[in-house]
């Protein structure tokens, strides 16, 4: 899978957040800007580090008009758990089936110590007020994610 291309509108999606909640992309558009962050795995070292980092940095990301979005394939129990335990504040969205990651070319093989296997590539969009993609950021580093998407966003208002 290849990743949607920098100007084009950003693939919809209709998924459950933690709530059981449907939210769905298009639904942003004419309001806000929208940061998609995809991790592996909810409750996990990287992604808790990467979740607490938004968390820590909403009125930032309040004051730039932008609402952000994590992506898993977790199911929607346990993302509530994870936003619970750490009081994270904003919509996890849940992929079991992983057909948005697919569909954003986040879906692929990874390798763990000496192992294969298909997962979610840590990768981030972000998507402007028209719905077109304004930036991709790969090989995400779950310690700075937050501090990367911001300075982005204020560069580019």
């Amino acid at each position: 899978m290849e990743l949607p291309k920098i100007g084009n509108i950003a693939p919809n999606f209709a998924l459950l957040n933690q709530a059981n909640e449907v939210i769905q992309l298009k639904n942003f558009t004419g309001k806000n800007k929208v940061v998609i962050y995809f991790y592996p795995k909810a409750s996990t070292p990287g992604c808790t580090v990467q979740a607490c980092g938004i968390r820590d940095y909403a009125a930032e990301f309040q004051a730039l008009n932008t609402v952000v979005f994590g992506i898993s394939p977790d199911a929607p129990v346990k993302l509530k758990k994870f936003d619970d335990k750490y009081d994270l504040g904003f919509d996890l969205l849940s992929d079991v089936d992983h057909s948005t990651a697919d569909s954003y070319g986040v879906w692929g093989l990874k390798k763990f110590m000496g192992r294969e296997f298909m997962g979610v590539i840590r990768t981030s969009f972000i998507v402007d007020e028209t719905g077109r993609l304004m930036k991709i950021l790969e090989k995400v580093n779950a310690k700075t994610h937050h501090d990367q998407v911001i300075a982005y966003i204020k560069g580019n208002i």
